[in-house]
């Protein structure tokens, strides 16, 4: 496990941009980005081994969002099966439990938290201190000022993402305690 969390937190520092793949159109486009890492959220039972080989002989590393890809069950047998046949180098996932089971098996897990208001503000912290995910990623990303709590509270690595629109965005993330930024805009990824 200690040389995939390397792994994850080498690439992140060479680029803190992550390319968010959620069409099939956008996964050539990814990986040849100047992006080193790739989030996929999209992709089925069919296709997801090609898309991960894909993304791995380009040299880069891919994070699958299990809440997004078809074809799965969102239980730990489809993560045992991912984890084994496929070899992702880690997950993303806004269940708890499949977080629990992925760090068993030593994959590199993120887990995905909405930040609604107050109360789920409260409650992801409380996951994340209880759970201790690899890394969490926050969406909207755009609330530096929650982003700035969470990595205060949890210490634990922040990526931001959704609804970054532009460079200042991004700026405002890193500022905040963000490390990694995922979107899928694909102008940021060249920024």
């Amino acid at each position: 496990m200690r040389i995939i969390k390397n792994e994850f937190y080498d690439k992140i520092r060479e680029n803190p941009i992550i390319a968010a793949v959620n069409s099939l159109d956008k996964l050539d486009k990814a990986i040849a980005s100047p992006c080193e890492i790739i989030f996929l959220l999209t992709g089925s039972i069919f296709n997801l081994q090609e898309m991960v080989n894909s993304i791995k002989v380009s040299g880069k590393i891919v994070y699958i969002h299990l809440d997004l890809i078809e074809g799965f069950s969102r239980n730990v047998c489809a993560l045992k099966y991912i984890n084994e046949n496929i070899a992702p180098n880690g997950i993303i996932t806004t269940k708890s439990s499949l977080i629990r089971a992925a760090k068993e098996m030593g994959l590199f897990s993120i887990q995905r938290l909405f930040m609604l208001d107050a109360l789920s503000l409260e409650s992801g912290i409380n996951s994340i201190k209880t759970i201790r995910p690899d890394a969490v990623e926050i969406l909207p990303g755009i609330m530096p000022r929650v982003t700035k709590t969470i990595s205060t509270e949890a210490n634990i690595p922040i990526i931001t993402g959704g609804l970054i629109s532009d460079k200042e965005d991004v700026i405002a993330s890193i500022k905040a305690g963000a490390i990694g930024i995922s979107t899928s805009k694909e102008e940021i990824w060249y920024m």
